[in-house]
C-alpha cells in the first residue's frame, strides 16, 4: 500500500483547486510520509465532530497521517495508514458519518514494483493522472479522519487496477473523480451512495514512471 506521496503545490493554490478556506496552513509543497501532517479537505469541523450545516464549506486544515489503532491491535504502537475493509467496526461508523470524510490531496505518489534491478535493487514507480488535466494535475485520495488527541487520517484502498496490477500490486488508494461533484459526493452524500467512489481509478488516466535508484 502506498507509504508516500507528493503535493507539489503551495497551500493557496490546493485551497483554490478545491474551492476551500485555507485557513493558516503553512503547506508549500512536498513529501508526505506516515507521521508527518500533510493538507486535508474537510466539509466538518476542525477538531471536534457533531452537528453541522447538511452542507458545510470546504476547508483546507492539517492533518497527521495516520490514526492510533484499537486497543486490541497486536501493534498499539503502530498508527493506521489505509482502511482496507470499509465494513470494519473500527471504520464504519466514522464512514458513515460525512463529516469524518475527507479528500487529501496529492499530485503524485509512489509504490515498489515486483521486478528488480540489475544491481538486484527493488524497483519503485512514480504514479501521476496526466489523463485528469493539463500540466501536473493535482488528485484527490479518499480519506477519513478520526477525532484523537492529535486527529490524523487515514487513506482508503481498493483492488488495484491494470496499470497497478502489472507492477505487481494488489491494491491501491481510492482516487475520487477530478470533478466537484464526485468531491462533493465524497464530503456530504450518505454512506450508501458514496461508497460508489471506493473502486479503481481508470488505468488509462494513470503513468507510471520507473524511478532513478540513484536519483
Amino acid at each position: 500500500m502506498t507509504m508516500l506521496y507528493r503535493l507539489d503545490a503551495p497551500a493557496a493554490h490546493i485551497a483554490r483547486a478545491f474551492a476551500a478556506r485555507a485557513g493558516d496552513d503553512p503547506w508549500a509543497g512536498g513529501y508526505v510520509a506516515p507521521g508527518n501532517f500533510a493538507p486535508v479537505i474537510t466539509a466538518g469541523r476542525e477538531f471536534i465532530a457533531g452537528p453541522r450545516p447538511e452542507r458545510g464549506p470546504r476547508r483546507m486544515v492539517p492533518r497527521l497521517w495516520g490514526v492510533p489503532p484499537p486497543p486490541s491491535a497486536h501493534d498499539a504502537g503502530r498508527a493506521i495508514t489505509s482502511v482496507r475493509n470499509t465494513d470494519s467496526p473500527f471504520w464504519i461508523g466514522n464512514l458513515r458519518n460525512s463529516e469524518f470524510r475527507c479528500l487529501v490531496p496529492a499530485t503524485s505518489f509512489f509504490e515498489w514494483g515486483a521486478g528488480v534491478d540489475v544491481e538486484g535493487r527493488r524497483e519503485r514507480f512514480s504514479i501521476t493522472c496526466p489523463g485528469t488535466g493539463p500540466g501536473q494535475p493535482l488528485i484527490a485520495f479518499a480519506a477519513v479522519w478520526k477525532d484523537s488527541e492529535v486527529p490524523g487520517f487515514a487513506l482508503l484502498t481498493c483492488p488495484a487496477n491494470g496499470l497497478l496490477k502489472g507492477l505487481g500490486r494488489e491494491r491501491m488508494p481510492v482516487i475520487v473523480p477530478p470533478t466537484s461533484a464526485a468531491q462533493d459526493l465524497w464530503l456530504h452524500a450518505g454512506w450508501d451512495r458514496a461508497s460508489a467512489l471506493v473502486a479503481p481509478f481508470p488505468a488509462e488516466a494513470m503513468e507510471a514512471r520507473l524511478l532513478d535508484p540513484f536519483a
